[in-house]
């Protein structure tokens, strides 16, 4: 078992985050992504930074386990950038069209 070096609580050496004091236990967290089929044989790695200068970086690996290209971006685009991957969204009628339906219809 290991130990938080915040609070000292233990803890299992695969969490992220301290289960008493929810510290961060790694100074980033990384998931790779499968391509989509027309680009076999490559992957995305995103790694999130919770370093003094927290960021985003997202690279393109190469079946050798070569990094093609890489890119940070900034915690602001990068939530910009979730909130595009999320799909569109229905659009919420404006407050004219929410009044216009409480009255009654003749």
């Amino acid at each position: 078992m290991r130990v938080c070096p915040e609070c000292g609580g233990e803890l299992e050496a695969a969490y992220r985050f301290c289960p008493w004091c929810a510290a961060p236990q790694r100074r980033k967290l990384v998931e790779f992504f499968r391509a989509h089929p027309r680009d076999e044989g490559k992957a995305l790695r995103v790694s999130r930074y919770l370093t003094e200068e927290p960021h985003v970086r997202f690279s393109v690996w190469s079946a050798e386990g070569v990094a093609e290209a890489a890119l940070s971006l900034e915690e602001a685009e990068a939530e910009r950038l979730a909130g595009f991957l999320a799909g569109p969204q229905t659009r919420r009628p404006r407050t004219v069209e929410r009044l216009l339906g409480l009255l009654p219809r003749n």
